[in-house]
């Protein structure tokens, strides 16, 4: 049985979106996923669960909906894919803190650079489904939007490795 990451969008930030992570646990087991993990309360869990990606993705994404009675936004990879995005970090020499992966559901468009608004010090990448963002001068002064980026979800390189990580160990 596949090993998969769910990322949720707009989990528990800035007191938006509250998914107390039992639910989101109690949830995906409903579902028929096994061996479920959640980590921190920002909407990251990792589970076993027969099916495609995609297929996860919509039983998780109708749940979620039903639970919020409205559609929120979820984004799913496999185990070997988020140890890709890992591996693939353009900006290895950037604290993992101050980096990170924007997920989205397809590969961004090529000129998803060329639309930023607000960009200073950031420096940017594309990636395969995700777009890389290490920020200079901090997440928190940073003024930088990324239309192509509307729909995704981030998560810092740190939190990248741990849920690699706990993806391997299942």
């Amino acid at each position: 049985m596949p090993t998969y990451i769910a990322l949720l969008r707009a989990v528990n930030v800035g007191g938006t979106g509250k998914l107390p992570m039992a639910e989101l646990k109690a949830m995906c087991e409903a579902a028929g996923f096994e061996r479920v993990q959640t980590y921190i309360a920002s909407g990251n869990v990792v589970f076993a669960a027969a099916g495609t990606a995609q297929q996860v993705q919509a039983a998780l994404g109708q749940r979620l909906s039903a639970y919020a009675g409205k559609p929120m936004g979820v984004l799913v990879r496999t185990a070997q894919e988020m140890a890709e995005v890992l591996a693939a970090n353009p900006f290895p020499d950037t604290p993992g803190n101050r980096a990170v992966a924007i997920f989205l559901d397809a590969a961004p468009p090529a000129d998803a650079l060329g639309q930023l608004k607000g960009h200073s010090d950031e420096r940017l990448q594309l990636g395969l489904r995700e777009i890389y963002v290490a920020y200079g001068s901090g997440m928190g002064s940073s003024k930088l939007k990324i239309p192509a980026a509307a729909q995704g979800t981030a998560r810092n390189l740190n939190t990248i490795a741990k849920l690699a990580a706990m993806a391997a160990a299942l």
